[in-house]
């Protein structure tokens, strides 16, 4: 088991502890054990024992747990709990805006046992008069359980593509006659996927038997021209077979979506050899697959943009490295920048109000540049070590540093990570004020989103970028597959106002600098170029760009 999972186990034997009203030091016990393990560099699965017991917050009872856990996958307690508790009852604690006590209380006091009798409840106005409830809370449960209705069935596009990854390469082995090509959501390149669609060139015949001898793999429904089937139990995959007829017609409508479809129009030539040319007879330009999200105007306007590439990315911005909350020294993040060609690393680490990840006080703040400056003076080759922040927007919109020290960094990255249940007023007062800062240059995860999991404080986005502009301040496009934030979909804006996008990749190791590539797909759905994207600049222009004197 990876640490991720131990501390997802021990996450949960925490709640259900707390749900059944255990012993609270228990239960704060197997919390802080999570905590501890979620954030350990080395794997729980490589140390002893003895090695074991030497982790803070990891007390001997604890350290048995995990034993079990890597043995057979569970433990004794957590295995009781989950007996004892209706799988409706679980699936509550996953609500936003609701912990383990309250759960309990709708469950022993209101006898509700699943979501769907949670949120007729809620429609009833049964939980107002509840005790530790109330209408705002109500209120927050039922905008909750929407999201999660809404995302069921969802997945990350990171993980979509590399479903159809292992999916080509396991059964093209198994079958050299076979190849497989991506079509729908993930040919275009769609932040969040619903279904892998794939279209089987050759051997289509043969698919079945192949998918069959796959123990993770439950075939749904097949005919003579599609399978479905569910992948590990919910990654939902269509495996479509190729027409030989209209090979790019085909694949011209899998690729979708409905809207743009209907746009087009019906399509009277459909034996056409390209896709290129079902658009030159309706003549229209070539609309790339990546620009097909948007109405057919903005498509066909930007499919006149030459769009981003990953090659045209010159520097890295905005990283983590041990100085906070990250798994690698600021050198060895250096060297993987240098060592994958760029020209630039800009590193931001937490600033000082982020205690929970280590937040960088001002001593700190001042070590770590006299590292970079013994850095920048080692290498052999042109290359820098930008010296960033990532601050954060406190509740008043103030960065958390004083300005003697704000004022030792090469560029600031402001960002909000606390308090982030606001309204739209004061969540614009707080982004609005920390545009207006003249230390930021630029503006970290404008909403705050986790795709699949939070939707995200509300902003005016036109106002936002309108700021940003006037104030020469650019937009990040946090390129981890969970934000990317900013949505594509203001991209367009963004360029017209003349508001430069920087595609960090917000990476807190050295593999989470290769997520600069869902930034850049993302990137080209709201047909960014490379004039528009800060972090495409050379050393000496993004220098420029960020001295505001």
């Amino acid at each position: 088991m990876s640490n991720k999972q131990i501390a997802k186990a021990l996450k949960l034997a925490a709640q259900l502890g707390e749900l059944h009203d255990e012993n609270p030091f228990k239960t704060k016990a197997l919390s802080s054990a999570a905590f501890y393990i979620e954030r350990l560099e080395t794997e729980v699965a490589q140390l002893a024992i003895g090695d074991l017991e030497k982790i803070p917050g990891l007390g001997k009872s604890t350290v048995q747990k995990i034993v079990q856990l890597l043995e057979t996958g569970t433990f004794d307690e957590l295995e009781r709990r989950i007996n004892e508790t209706p799988i409706g009852v679980m699936q509550m604690l996953s609500i936003k805006g609701i912990g383990a006590k309250k759960v309990r209380a709708l469950w022993t006091e209101l006898e509700i046992e699943s979501i769907g009798e949670l949120l007729y409840a809620c429609n009833e106005n049964r939980l107002v008069s509840l005790k530790g409830f109330g209408q705002k809370t109500q209120e927050q449960i039922i905008q909750s359980i929407k999201f999660i209705e809404e995302n069921t069935g969802k997945i990350h596009f990171a993980e979509a593509e590399q479903v159809f990854l292992h999916l080509k390469e396991t059964i093209e082995t198994q079958n050299s006659y076979i190849k497989l090509i991506p079509t729908g959501d993930i040919r275009r390149k769609m932040e969040v996927v619903e279904s892998v669609d794939i279209i089987v060139s050759g051997g289509f015949e043969n698919l079945v038997s192949v998918i069959q001898s796959f123990e993770n793999i439950e075939i749904k429904e097949q005919n003579a021209e599609q399978v479905h089937a569910v992948l590990a139990g919910k990654y939902f995959i269509s495996f479509i077979k190729e027409d030989l007829k209209s090979k790019a017609y085909q694949l011209y409508i899998t690729t979708g979506p409905e809207a743009f479809l209907v746009d087009i129009a019906d399509v009277t030539d459909k034996n056409t050899e390209t896709e290129e040319q079902i658009f030159a007879a309706k003549s229209l330009p070539f609309i790339l697959p990546e620009l097909r999200d948007n109405t057919l105007e903005t498509a066909i306007k930007l499919s006149r943009n030459s769009l981003i590439k990953n090659e045209d990315v010159k520097g890295i911005l905005h990283c983590h490295s041990k100085y906070s909350d990250g798994a690698n020294t600021l050198k060895e993040m250096a060297e993987a920048c240098l060592k994958s060609g760029y020209a630039y690393f800009g590193i931001c680490d937490h600033s000082q109000s982020a205690q929970y990840a280590g937040g960088l006080k001002p001593d700190e703040v001042l070590k770590q540049h006299e590292e970079i400056e013994t850095l920048n003076k080692s290498w052999k080759t042109p290359f820098k070590v930008l010296k960033g922040i990532e601050s954060d927007i406190l509740f008043n919109g103030q960065l958390d540093y004083e300005p003697e020290i704000l004022q030792k960094f090469d560029f600031v990255v402001a960002s909000i990570h606390s308090n982030l249940k606001m309204n739209e007023e004061k969540a614009m007062q707080r982004v609005i004020a920390a545009i207006e800062n003249s230390y930021t240059n630029i503006l970290g995860h404008p909403t705050g989103r986790l795709l699949l999991s939070r939707a995200g404080y509300p902003i005016d986005n036109k106002k936002v970028i309108d700021a940003c502009a006037a104030n020469k301040v650019a937009i990040e496009l946090n390129a981890h597959p969970y934000r990317l934030d900013i949505d594509w979909r203001w991209i367009p804006y963004c360029m017209e106002k003349g508001v430069m996008i920087s595609i960090n990749p917000d990476a807190h190791e050295i593999k989470g600098l290769a997520d600069v590539q869902y930034g850049v797909n993302v990137a080209r759905k709201g047909g960014l170029t490379k004039g528009f994207t800060l972090n495409c600049l050379s050393l000496e222009d993004i220098i420029l760009f960020f001295d505001k004197s």
